[in-house]
């Protein structure tokens, strides 16, 4: 059973920056690429970036591309989502996931597993 855990998520200026971590246990994260989602109150979820099993592709949409950044370390089965500039559209929870497209994925039914979230607001 793989178990996702993030943290890091709360409350900040415009502007500020956030750093989202997300704990993984159960499989070997090697095995996976990883993305990050969110999803506003009231919207679709959104898909905020992906990373390769190896790190060497990123993808991120022109949303976020510039100030987010995806990284992982799969020595401590560990993802990141450092988020820099923030606004207030940036306000969701934030969702990390495996998939099991190696090379990350921007599709969210391609992701196998889930965290359970974590708040991020971003005050005017």
């Amino acid at each position: 059973q793989v178990r996702m855990v993030e943290s890091g998520g709360g409350l900040v200026q415009t502007g500020g920056s956030l750093r989202l971590s997300c704990a993984a246990s159960g499989r070997t994260l090697t095995m996976y690429g990883v993305g990050w989602f969110r999803q506003a109150p009231g919207k679709e979820r959104e898909f905020v970036g992906t990373i390769s099993w190896n790190s060497v592709m990123k993808y991120y949409p022109d949303s976020v591309k510039g100030r987010f950044t995806i990284s992982r370390d799969n020595a401590k089965n560990m993802m990141y989502l450092q988020m820099n500039s923030l606004k207030p559209e940036d306000t969701a929870i934030y969702y990390c996931a495996l998939t099991h497209v190696v090379g990350g994925s921007l599709i969210s039914s391609e992701y196998d597993y889930w965290g359970q979230g974590t708040q991020v607001t971003v005050s005017s």
